[in-house]
């Protein structure tokens, strides 16, 4: 996964009451270090950016919520936010997992295919397949 992959740019969507929040919501995401905050008043939203290792938007919006912010709770945006706290978290999930050496797997399942009884095997003892 390359660091283009860890970087994040997502838009945070807020309500439309109470009216106002947008601004001291980005004074708030603003103080957090290492995330882009870019103000979006025509769509009442926050673009966010920031590199995933250190935050996810799940946690960004848990901030927010956990001020009093009030979020944008339409099912779409509900759909979308839940889709991308798993995908986020797949990814962390992902990060921490070994990467596993091809070469070494393929040997074991070769290992395993030549000590398994094939559908061509013939349990017949050989001194039997060629009495006649």
């Amino acid at each position: 996964m390359s660091v283009q992959d860890l970087y994040k740019r997502r838009e945070i969507l807020f309500s439309r009451f109470p009216p106002g929040q947008l601004p001291e919501a980005v004074d708030h995401l603003q103080q957090v270090e290492r995330v882009e905050v870019e103000p979006r008043l025509e769509k009442r939203a926050v673009q966010v950016g920031y590199d995933l290792r250190e935050h996810t938007l799940e946690e960004l919006e848990s901030r927010l919520q956990d001020k009093g912010f009030h979020l944008d709770n339409t099912l779409m945006s509900k759909l979308m936010r839940a889709l991308i706290y798993y995908v986020e978290e797949t990814q962390l999930h992902n990060l921490a997992a070994p990467e596993r050496p091809l070469k070494h797997s393929q040997e074991a399942y070769v290992h395993a295919w030549e000590r398994h009884p094939h559908g061509d095997h013939d349990e017949t003892p050989p001194e039997w397949r060629e009495y006649k």
